[in-house]
């Protein structure tokens, strides 16, 4: 994660009153605020706090006795255990946005039985961390005040259960609008786009289409009503409703060019074992803590990685590759993997106030080293990128490359070219190397066995 100046607030925490977080000497901090005094003794006087981290739902942390991040409103500073890799719901696969929704209910759930609730319940509190959801928000919590309503039922159906049953409904790729829409997909908006038949899903019909216009209905007034009182029961009911609705939501992936990749390559089977003892081997060689794999399709080599004893970032932009990738890790339960969908092309940029609230893909760099395998070719050939412009982008994100060339001779190469025009002639090995060595030292580089393929391991 990349390094913030000493006692420098972190700006996605800015908008919350309770506290946020800061940054010294490269460890993240929270501040407490006076403000939030009494729900934060609550919540750990309660056993909620001990609860919730036993059962490895929410962030442990410990407090420290340090200044406070700059400001005199502090009660407490707490240290969280690190998280060593921030990702947004944007870059989440289906089945990742529906596991931190039923994440976000069952905490919820546990929290009323120590007479408290979730004051907000944003899927950027959130994160992926060894191979599992987990809250990272201490400051989310409040005293539940009876007869109140869920103050955070808005939140969570713009933020989960309007993308989930878009991509459930619709298309998986309306998942996207949660980068456009920072605080949720708006309900009028999900209603609009949602066919027909969801208006038959009771749970669909109350928590979206009347929702929305609950919402317009109100938004309509000119003085603020006052809440009508929600009792305990049907607080739990609620949360059971929304969590029947997340659970019924499936999205099965339907064959696409890549997910069956790995099935459908020009590898001979001895090419194939020499290229993943090749990148093993170079693995060896650099010793990374972080590993990026760039173009990971279903994370075949992520996982030589990660058997190495690296946090092995698995990027793909194919949503399918991407769910698939994330279903393995949880079915072998594997907790040094973590699948995002990101298209490189277009990468997550920074977002929110100021382009500063979420973090580029850029800025959460660099990894010790970044895997670009069968992945040249479809950014210079499919997306006309020049070597040198790709070049620039890996030193930007890595301090060790191991990179496969694809030369045109290829027949994936040659199956990219079938539908266009071949007007790549500075698609050469030799230009290849003379862009990358204005960045990079080539240390070793090995032609594949039975394939004009060549891996190369370079360092920035």
């Amino acid at each position: 994660m990349s390094t913030i100046p000493s006692n420098e607030p972190i700006f996605s925490s800015f908008r919350d009153p309770s506290g946020f977080l800061f940054s010294r000497e490269g460890r993240v901090y929270r501040q407490i605020n006076q403000v939030y005094r009494e729900h934060y003794d609550h919540l750990l006087a309660s056993g909620l706090y001990r609860s919730l981290v036993n059962a490895d739902l929410l962030i442990p942390h410990q407090e420290v006795k340090a200044e406070s991040g700059g400001t005199t409103q502090a009660y407490k500073i707490i240290r969280p255990e690190p998280i060593p890799f921030i990702s947004y719901p944007y870059e989440w696969s289906f089945s990742q946005l529906k596991d931190a929704a039923l994440l976000t209910l069952a905490i919820q759930k546990m929290a009323l039985e120590f007479g408290m609730s979730l004051k907000d319940a944003s899927a950027y509190n959130v994160q992926f961390y060894r191979g599992r959801p987990i809250f990272i928000d201490t400051l989310s919590f409040e005293i539940y005040r009876e007869g109140r309503p869920w103050v955070a039922y808005r939140q969570f159906c713009q933020h989960f259960l309007a993308p989930l049953s878009l991509m459930s409904y619709t298309d998986v790729r309306l998942g996207q609008m949660l980068r456009l829409y920072i605080d949720g997909i708006p309900l009028d908006l999900a209603g609009s786009l949602l066919p027909l038949r969801s208006r038959f899903r009771f749970t669909l019909l109350s928590h979206i289409h009347l929702h929305a216009k609950s919402q317009k209905h109100f938004a309509r007034k000119s003085v603020a009503l006052p809440d009508h009182p929600m009792s305990r029961m049907s607080f739990l009911g609620l949360i059971d409703s929304l969590e029947r609705a997340i659970e019924k939501m499936h999205w099965q992936p339907r064959r696409t060019e890549w997910v069956d990749y790995m099935q459908d390559t020009n590898y001979s089977p001895r090419a194939w074992q020499h290229k993943k003892d090749t990148v093993a081997a170079f693995l060896d060689k650099t010793n990374p803590k972080i590993v990026w794999d760039l173009g990971a399709n279903t994370g075949l080599f992520s996982r030589i990685a990660a058997a190495k004893g690296a946090l092995t970032i698995s990027v793909d932009a194919d949503p399918a590759c991407v769910e698939a990738n994330y279903v393995q890790c949880i079915q072998e339960r594997e907790s040094n993997i973590l699948p995002l969908l990101v298209d490189l092309t277009n990468p997550s940029p920074g977002v929110g106030w100021e382009n500063r609230e979420r973090m580029s893909l850029i800025e959460r760099g660099p990894a010790d080293t970044v895997l670009a395998l069968a992945l040249l070719h479809h950014l210079a050939i499919s997306n006309n990128l020049p070597f040198d412009k790709i070049a620039d982008f890996f030193s930007r994100i890595c301090r060790w490359l191991i990179i496969e060339f694809v030369p045109k001779s290829d027949s994936q190469v040659r199956r990219l070219l079938t539908t266009r025009a071949d007007i790549f002639a500075e698609y050469t090995q030799t230009t290849f190397e003379k862009a990358f060595c204005r960045h990079f030292t080539i240390l070793e580089s090995v032609r594949l066995k039975d394939s004009g393929r060549i891996l190369y391991l370079m360092k920035k």
